[in-house]
């Protein structure tokens, strides 16, 4: 195998092409700084990804001109770019980007993906995030590879041969560390609690990204043999694997496996998915396909949300206009528990944000996004209880949520109702 510097493997990338980049723990900042270098040659390269983390250094505005963002889903590096209108930002399902790919909506000129080392047998794994990063490294014109020890090599669909690459460039860097425990609250906790009894013993779960799923996680001690099948995890999860609560036992499709797409957490985390193979980390066509969620029994999915109406509309990737977040695998997977025999999808968030402004609402904000309708919703837990929305009507719903808001929106939310339903059901 042969390596070059980072400034001749991406002599590659041409003006006016569409470059991928692996994102979460995987995003290759090296090689995005590496190409910041190289704006004075580059025109109105188009970048696509998911999650971005780290300081990407490209897109702050003076590269505007050479880079811009066209991103599947908008996190935090590149959030104000977005809001900026130096980037854009495309509403899908996080199960249907590879289509994107393989059907040539989004054609790719480039790949940029962070790999481990290469095996005996000239094999890299794609490490933390497997997700859309698979279908771009199969349908790019050009692979650039950042070799990177510190990528673990984890199990599943990632295994690329060396000769699939155009350029390796080889820089030991730490991937991209988050702890989602250090926003743990009162609520949150309490949230874990209410969601936990939801849990019954040998349930698959789906869990988002974020501190409630975490809170979750550690509710979950007294359970027996919980199965995953999720999108994503962190290190709540290595817990409950080590002390014998999650086995995947009784899972009706890759029993005795931990499935997921990615993964994001700190150090600890990355190291025990390391040639583990009681993780399997597959393609996100597959992972967040309904058809094959549905398969497992007993599917639990937890999510968050911004805000839930009073009708059960759920906006979670928007603040209003103010582009936060995307779609994701939220409907994915709400839908996947529905279809599940026994199964429950569940959107739980705190009553109120950090600045005490109300999440159940009469109306949306102007602009928000809904990500999940009223007719996909079942549970809905804040830390004031749970609102079981499923089969019931309007009036019947708006009771349940007002039921569980904060004690002090209560009152605006019953006039709210009777202005609107001209009765409020008790």
């Amino acid at each position: 195998m042969h390596y070059v510097s980072a400034e001749e493997a991406l002599q590659i990338i041409q003006s006016g092409q569409r470059v991928f980049l692996q994102g979460s723990a995987c995003t290759p900042v090296f090689m995005l700084h590496e190409l910041a270098k190289q704006a004075p040659r580059l025109k109105d390269v188009e970048l696509v990804s998911i999650s971005i983390y780290g300081d990407v250094e490209i897109d702050k505005p003076e590269y505007q001109s050479s880079f811009w963002f066209n991103s599947l889903f908008v996190s935090e590096s590149i959030r104000k770019a977005v809001s900026e209108g130096r980037a854009d930002y495309v509403p899908v399902f996080l199960s249907e980007i590879p289509e994107l790919f393989k059907r040539r909506i989004l054609p790719l000129d480039v790949a940029i993906v962070q790999v481990s080392r290469p095996d005996k047998h000239g094999f890299c794994s794609l490490g933390t995030s497997v997700d859309i990063a698979r279908s771009a490294v199969n349908t790019a014109r050009h692979v650039i590879a950042h070799v990177n020890p510190q990528v673990p090599r984890t199990h599943g669909d990632g295994m690329i041969h060396v000769d699939k690459f155009h350029a390796m460039v080889y820089q030991e860097a730490p991937l991209h560390e988050v702890r989602f425990d250090e926003g743990l609250g009162t609520a949150e906790k309490e949230i874990g609690r209410l969601v936990s009894e939801l849990v019954g013993d040998r349930s698959t779960l789906q869990l988002g990204i974020g501190s409630i799923p975490d809170a979750v996680l550690r509710s979950l001690g007294g359970h027996k043999d919980l199965g995953v099948h999720t999108e994503m995890f962190s290190d709540g999860l290595i817990d409950l694997i080590e002390t014998g609560v999650v086995t995947n036992r009784y899972k009706k499709i890759h029993p005795n496996k931990t499935v997921s797409a990615f993964a994001l957490g700190t150090r600890r985390l990355y190291d025990f998915v390391d040639d583990n193979p009681a993780f399997a980390f597959l393609d996100v066509d597959y992972v967040n396909e309904a058809a094959v969620i549905k398969r497992n029994k007993q599917v639990v999915a937890i999510n968050s949300a911004i805000q839930v109406d009073l009708t059960g509309q759920v906006c979670a990737d928007s603040i209003g206009t103010y582009q936060f977040s995307g779609v994701g695998g939220q409907m994915d997977f709400m839908r996947g528990a529905a279809l599940s025999d026994g199964g429950k999808p569940i959107i739980a968030l705190t009553s109120r944000t950090a600045k005490g402004i109300p999440r159940i609402v009469p109306l949306l904000n102007p602009g928000a996004g809904v990500v999940t309708t009223r007719a996909h919703v079942h549970y809905v837990v804040t830390e004031y209880g749970v609102a079981n929305l499923f089969g019931k009507n309007l009036r019947q719903r708006a009771r349940a949520l007002t039921d569980i808001a904060h004690p002090d929106d209560r009152e605006a939310l019953e006039r709210a109702c009777v202005e609107r339903f001209h009765h409020f059901t008790n």
